[in-house]
C-alpha cells in the first residue's frame, strides 16, 4: 500500500511551499485526493514533480526589450 502525505508533508520533502504544491496539483503534474479541505499526495507520485526546473521561467525576449525601451524613454 502507498503511502499518503498532505501538502505539507510533501512540501517538506521536495523542499517547496505548500503553496507551490497546491499549484502544481491544481495544474495537474501533481496528482492527489482532496479529503474536506486537505490534499493526500501519494509518495510515489511525487517523484513526478521531482525533477522541476527551479525558480520562474525566463520572460520572452519581446517582453523584456520593451520594458527597456520604455525606461529609455522616461529618462529624457
Amino acid at each position: 500500500m502507498a503511502k499518503t502525505l498532505t501538502t505539507q508533508q510533501a512540501a517538506e520533502i521536495l523542499g517547496i511551499s505548500t503553496i507551490r504544491v497546491r499549484q502544481l496539483i491544481g495544474a495537474g503534474r501533481l496528482p492527489a485526493e482532496k479529503f474536506g479541505r486537505d490534499y493526500m499526495i501519494k509518495e510515489e507520485d511525487l517523484e513526478l514533480v521531482a525533477d522541476r526546473t527551479p525558480g520562474r521561467p525566463p520572460k520572452a525576449k519581446a517582453e523584456t526589450d520593451s520594458k527597456a525601451s520604455k525606461k529609455k524613454s522616461r529618462k529624457k
